[in-house]
């Protein structure tokens, strides 16, 4: 069979080459002649799946190795009768990892801090979920919001007393425009306005969670710190935002080489479950040994001794920033960057603990 696949999708040959001939392409640029006669479409969020790009096609199967779905349209795709798969919670320790690393980078106190330090999480998923038990390991106080969701140890507050009482918050709430609790500028200049004004935001689930203009508004306001790792108008970046912005970063806080293998495996078992094949292969048996940093150190110590060497996020955000021409970044340089992206490992293959 032809299979289509996102060329920065992990482990692509590894996983599929044994069904077919694979055929690599750009996810943000597919077209309907390129996946007209495949039987299976394998992407990553760049890719908008939807009627048009599907019309006419052979496709059977797509799958989506991301956590969001945001990019499916799925009532459009089981209409044509395709089966569809993403890859909830692949990347979710990597993700988790990358804001506590962010967090540190603006704050390395923040290690000693304990419970004085109060984290607020918006949306307690698999990524928030697991975010509030590795900032309880550090011994942060956590408290979080989710209509949607019960997590026994998260304490959960209403928005409005998270916003009050956070020293930062981070958002991990999928994109929604619809139903009682949609998430489309859930930051706004509202929101701003009840948050502490030193109060860290952070952002790495979907950029239109959080409204740029009135980020913008905020930060001149109140020059609070923000991490962005996802932008309202990616892949553009304007030279406005990117000048204030504290931390920036394109699109990658869940690009570990275990998070991106993690998700073709996932697409790759409900493929091999849609044409009936045998899955026989699992992505831990490709991945290399590495460095145990955490092995004779406590966790905070291991941390203040080794958190560059494992991730260094103030090379990605000098990378972004490097990419800047005639006042903004284009989709483009964007793109490069994820595209040749170094993909850094979890704190697990270090010997450090995961939740």
């Amino acid at each position: 069979m032809k299979i289509v696949a996102d060329e920065n999708l992990a482990y692509t040959e590894y996983f599929f080459a044994e069904f077919g001939e694979i055929q690599q392409k750009a996810g943000r640029t597919l077209t309907v002649s390129d996946v007209h006669d495949a039987e299976a479409l394998l992407v990553r969020s760049v890719t908008k799946v939807n009627s048009a790009l599907l019309a006419g096609s052979s496709v059977k199967f797509v799958g989506s190795a991301t956590i969001g779905t945001d990019h499916l349209d799925i009532p459009a795709i089981e209409q044509q009768g395709i089966t569809w798969s993403n890859a909830a919670g692949c990347n979710a320790q990597a993700v988790a990892e990358y804001v506590i690393t962010a967090l540190l980078k603006l704050k390395p106190e923040l290690l000693d801090a304990g419970n004085t330090f109060t984290l607020g999480i918006v949306g307690l998923g698999n990524v928030g979920s697991r975010l509030a038990t590795m900032a309880q390991l550090l011994g942060w106080n956590v408290v979080g919001y989710d209509p949607l969701v019960q997590r026994d140890h998260v304490k959960q507050v209403e928005f409005a007393e998270l916003l009050n009482t956070a020293d930062a918050i981070s958002c991990h709430v999928p994109l929604t425009k619809t139903g009682l609790h949609p998430t489309y500028h859930l930051i706004n200049a509202d929101a701003l306005s009840q948050m502490k004004p030193a109060a860290i935001l952070i952002n790495s689930a979907r950029g239109p969670v959080v409204a740029e203009a009135d980020l913008i508004a905020d930060i001149q306001q109140n020059q609070r710190k923000v991490v962005l790792d996802v932008f309202e108008h990616e892949p553009e970046i304007s030279e406005e935002l990117l000048n204030l912005i504290t931390l920036v970063t394109p699109h990658i806080a869940g690009y570990s080489l275990e998070g991106k293998a993690r998700g073709t495996q996932m697409i790759y078992d409900a493929f091999c479950k849609t044409f009936n094949f045998p899955a026989n292969k699992r992505f831990e048996t490709q991945l290399p040994a590495c460095d145990a940093l955490f092995s004779d150190l406590s966790l905070k110590d291991a941390l203040k001794k080794h958190l560059t060497e494992i991730y260094d996020i103030a090379r990605d955000d000098a990378n972004l920033r490097a990419t800047l021409k005639a006042g903004k970044v284009d989709q483009q340089a964007f793109d490069y960057l994820r595209k040749t992206y170094p993909l850094r490992r979890e704190w697990a293959a270090h010997g450090g603990p995961q939740a």
